[in-house]
């Protein structure tokens, strides 16, 4: 059976180095499916859900923004930050989100510091829908 070597690097750790089946990623553009032999691309991603499917089954990460390297036989993404479904705190992601949008909503802020906030917010809402999608 085919497969990619794949790897999640965030700034402080590998977050998952192992092969995988297949790989969905949030692309730029959308969902991107990601199989063995794949077209070589360079792509930027957006913070969402990372799904990867591996001969022991299904895994699921929290992204935030970042780059995503295809090879036919490697994917390799860097992140700012990927943390596996199973050590998402659900609570403290709903309390990232409330502060990030209140910050929003009250504080008058810079281009910069409202783009950082934004960051927040969406890796705080990735978090929650990864969270949330594998317990229902």
């Amino acid at each position: 059976m085919n497969s990619l070597q794949l790897e999640i690097v965030t700034p402080e750790a590998r977050v998952f180095n192992g092969s995988a089946l297949m790989v969905v990623a949030p692309g730029s553009e959308g969902g991107l499916g990601i199989l063995p032999d794949h077209m070589p691309l360079m792509t930027e991603i957006h913070p969402g859900e990372v799904l990867v499917t591996t001969a022991e089954g299904d895994l699921s990460f929290a992204v935030g923004g970042g780059f995503l390297e295809i090879l036919p036989d490697r994917v390799s993404i860097l992140t700012d930050m990927a943390v596996v479904e199973g050590e998402i705190d659900e609570k403290a992601a709903e309390e990232a989100v409330a502060r990030a949008e209140k910050e929003l909503r009250e504080t008058a802020l810079s281009g910069e510091e409202h783009a950082t906030v934004q960051a927040s917010l969406l890796r705080s809402l990735a978090k929650l829908h990864v969270k949330r999608r594998i317990h229902r």
